[in-house]
């Protein structure tokens, strides 16, 4: 399993949003996008996107923007991924039909696999990406004294 871009884009840009949570302040995507250098018409296709998907929310008017639909800590990973990209958990009918043994175990190893993965991402939240980046930061200031 690969990290699109898109999911990359958006998963910075919600991180961007989580840091200033506790502020009730929306980020607009001006704001949003230079902090975490994305492009500004891709970043409001994926905003947009995530808004269905209730992730986020807007607001509109001159002190408008986005924030997070629900705090960091109760946004799960895999929620934000299939909201982008439609992840799904595979499901064992699949191998009924297989046309022949060898596709059928190249079938079960691959959901498997997408089980695991899917468990991972859903075990983290918004909140634990946040630590960890803010733990990381503070390592990287430590280095430097």
């Amino acid at each position: 399993m690969e990290l699109s871009c898109k999911s990359e884009y958006a998963i910075l840009a919600l991180l961007e949003m989580a840091a200033h949570y506790e502020s009730g302040e929306p980020l607009q995507i001006r704001q949003i996008a230079a902090q975490q250098n994305i492009p500004d018409r891709y970043l409001e296709q994926l905003l947009a996107t995530m808004r269905r998907g209730g992730i986020v929310k807007s607001q509109r008017g001159s002190k408008g923007g986005y924030l997070l639909m629900r705090e960091p800590r109760k946004i799960i990973l895999f929620e934000i991924l299939e909201c982008l990209e439609g992840l799904e958990v595979g499901t064992c009918e699949e191998n009924v039909n297989s046309k022949t043994v060898d596709s059928s175990i190249i079938k079960e190893i691959w959901q498997e696999a997408s089980r695991a993965a899917n468990l991972v991402l859903q075990k983290y939240t918004l909140q634990d990406l946040c630590e960890k980046r803010d733990s990381r930061r503070q390592l990287d200031i430590m280095y430097y004294i």
